[in-house]
Parts: C-alpha cells; sequence; structure tokens
C-alpha cells in the first residue's frame, strides 16, 4: 500500500496515486495548485472582494435583486448568504428540493432567510421522475448517483437567475475544504447524454420535466451572461469557526457530515459508497483540511477511527429509504450485490454517435477498431 506522506489518502483509495520525492501525492500537488490559481488573501483578496461587489451592486440596482444563491442549509451555502448580507448585497436564495431534505435542513433555510431578509425560491422537482432516475442509477451500478442533483441544480438555478434578470450567482464551492477529491469517485455533472443512456436502459417513467442540460440549454447559459462567485476563496475559512458563527448568528444546526442535510447523501455517503464502492469520502474531506492547515494527520485519523455513520441513524435512514424509493429490503441488497459498472459503459456526452444518430449503426464497428487504432 502507498500512503501520501500529508494526507490520509492511500493506494486502496485511489490505485493511480503516485508519490512525488518527498512522499506527495498527486492530490496534495493538485490541492497546491488550485490553492495558487484561486485563494486570495491580504490586499489582493480585499480589491478582489470589494470590486466585485461593486460590480454586483451596480449592475442589480434596477432589479429586484443583485445575486442569486443556491441555499442548501449546508456550511458553505449558509456562510456565503451570511457574507451577502453583511456585504449589503440584496440576494434571492433558491432551494432545490429533490424530495430528500431532513427536517434539520429546512428549519436550517428557514432560519436564515427569515434572519438575513432575504426571499426565498423552492425548486421542487417531479419526484415520480427523481425516484425513477436515482433506481436507475442504482440498478446501472454506477458510483456517481448524485449527479443527477446536481445536474438538476445547475441548470436550475441559471433558469431562475435569468427570468428574475439576475447576472451573478454566489456559488459555494471552495478549495480549502473541497481541494482533495480523486476524481473517479465521481463522474462529470454536465453529461446530459449518460443520464438519458443509463435511464433508457434501467427506467420506467417518460421524463418530461427533469431540466436536462443538453445542447439547447447548455447554449443559453452560455450566452446568458449569467456568472459564478465564489468568494470563499477570498475570505479567511476556518470551518469550525464558521459553524460557530453561523450557530450563533443564525441559529444553525449542525448536520454532522459533509452534505448530510440531505437524508439520501447521508445515506448514500455514509453506506453505498463505503459498502458497494469502496469509497469513503470522509477521507477528501480531511484531507482537504490537513491541506489548508486546519487540521493535522493524526487528527484527521483519530477522527476516521469514529463509524461513518450512527448505527442507530443508519437504521432509521435505511427504513426510510426503501420505503420512499419503494424497494423491498431483498430488492436492495441485489443492488448493492449487482457488480459495480462504469458511467463510460453507457453513452456519454461528446460522442459524434450521440449528435448524428444516423452513424449508430457503425459504432460498434468504431468501438472495436479503436484500441488498435490507438497502439499504432
Amino acid at each position: 500500500m502507498v500512503e501520501c506522506s500529508r494526507c490520509i489518502l492511500t493506494s486502496e483509495d485511489d490505485p493511480g496515486l503516485n508519490l512525488d520525492s518527498n512522499g506527495l501525492c498527486n492530490h496534495c500537488r493538485y490541492y497546491d495548485e488550485q490553492e495558487k490559481l484561486y485563494l486570495k488573501t491580504g490586499s489582493e483578496a480585499e480589491r478582489l472582494l470589494a470590486d466585485t461587489i461593486s460590480k454586483i451592486k451596480e449592475y442589480g440596482k434596477s432589479y429586484s435583486y443583485d445575486c442569486l444563491i443556491g441555499l442548501s442549509g449546508g456550511v458553505d451555502s449558509s456562510y456565503v448568504a451570511y457574507l451577502a448580507k453583511q456585504y449589503g448585497l440584496r440576494a434571492l436564495c433558491v432551494h432545490f428540493d429533490n424530495g430528500w431534505n431532513s427536517e434539520l435542513a429546512v428549519m436550517n433555510i428557514q432560519n436564515i432567510v427569515n434572519k438575513l431578509g432575504f426571499d426565498l425560491q423552492t425548486y421542487v422537482i417531479d419526484w415520480e421522475e427523481f425516484k425513477d432516475l436515482q433506481l436507475a442509477y442504482l440498478k446501472a451500478s454506477v458510483i456517481d448517483i448524485e449527479v443527477l442533483t446536481d445536474h438538476a441544480i445547475y441548470g436550475t438555478m441559471f433558469k431562475i437567475a435569468k427570468d428574475n434578470k439576475i447576472n451573478y450567482v454566489l456559488g459555494g464551492h471552495n478549495v480549502v475544504t473541497e481541494g482533495v477529491l480523486p476524481y473517479h469517485w465521481t463522474y462529470n455533472k454536465m453529461d446530459y447524454i449518460n443520464i438519458k443512456a443509463i435511464h433508457k436502459i434501467y427506467g420506467t417513467k417518460k421524463l418530461k420535466s427533469f431540466p436536462f442540460l443538453d445542447r439547447k440549454m447548455k447554449k443559453f447559459i452560455k450566452q446568458s451572461g449569467v456568472e459564478f462567485v465564489n468568494y470563499l476563496n477570498w475570505v479567511p475559512f476556518d470551518k469550525d469557526k464558521v459553524k460557530q458563527l453561523l450557530q450563533t448568528e443564525l441559529g444553525w444546526r449542525d448536520y454532522g457530515g459533509k452534505h448530510y442535510e440531505s437524508i439520501w447523501t447521508r445515506f448514500y455517503q455514509g453506506y453505498i459508497l463505503p459498502t458497494k464502492f469502496k469509497v469513503d469520502k470522509r477521507k477528501a474531506h480531511l484531507s482537504s483540511l490537513i491541506c489548508s492547515g486546519q487540521m493535522t494527520k493524526e487528527q484527521a485519523l483519530e477522527e476516521m477511527k469514529k463509524p461513518a455513520y450512527n448505527p442507530e441513524q443508519f437504521n432509521i435512514d435505511k427504513e426510510f429509504v426503501l420505503k420512499k424509493l419503494e424497494l423491498t429490503e431483498r430488492e436492495f441488497e441485489d443492488i448493492m450485490n449487482m457488480p459495480v459498472r462504469q458511467h463510460k459503459e453507457f453513452d456519454t456526452e461528446g460522442s459524434l454517435f450521440n449528435y448524428y444518430p444516423v452513424l449508430k449503426p457503425v459504432e460498434p464497428i468504431w468501438r472495436a477498431l479503436r484500441p488498435m487504432i490507438k497502439k499504432q
């Protein structure tokens, strides 16, 4: 087993893990590159932040809102909203309801918008369609079931922004808590063809309203002029201190895990990923905190000794998830025991065969010849 000298990732987590002469893994080196590119400090950060806030306010002065915030109720998006209020921005908060909100998440979101005085718009996805998509992904045995939520959120936010003449979306992505993530633990969130291909084989319902990021929608986004602003990379962001601030100022309550505001995400990350795919996302989250200096390796290893899932909460969640997805215990276990498959075993965006159906008949021939062509 190969182990990084800085973070807690090993070759068991990523078979492609490679170390430099100092024992630093490729994920830590990538984090350092991201840090140089995106993290801003001191006078540079102050100037960039001030200029950006000024630009947002100038554009929005003729409209009802300056900016849009996708609000999940988690740490990152809640802090984005808190800072927006401190900067004097008039934000429209948008919450994407995919049917898996915990009661705590709903309470946190309501507290945040009430105390900050922001308007809230909730987009409720068609549950029967979304359930059918999630079941299709479970049956396909691919790793990134969260593609479905992330894909839908992205397109929805752009559409709502455009409808409300908002030119700036404030995002919660940041390097210090999210800079480390092995690429094969996830899949391209924007690939609508992969979603359709998986659903075509394993789905049972016609998708009439799911907000696909198809070529038309992507063209709309590109021409919309809407910009993403991730200003958490320009301010000090100590996760524990931010949690304390949110609790004190907004009555926010902790979920006990990253993205655990969603019952589904808690079950997926806490059980499905480590059990079926041998992936414990805590290792990436803790490694990010190590790289950003918020935690030592020893502290992270101690944290990993704790169970990924509270046993009592797991039993409650499992019963809820199976009932909501209308799966029996046996059906779920059969799914968990299916061989793991790669997303790219299904059609993917970017292939000419998907854009030009007339070429579909020759696709099997191309797939057979492609390995031989690569060798030449």
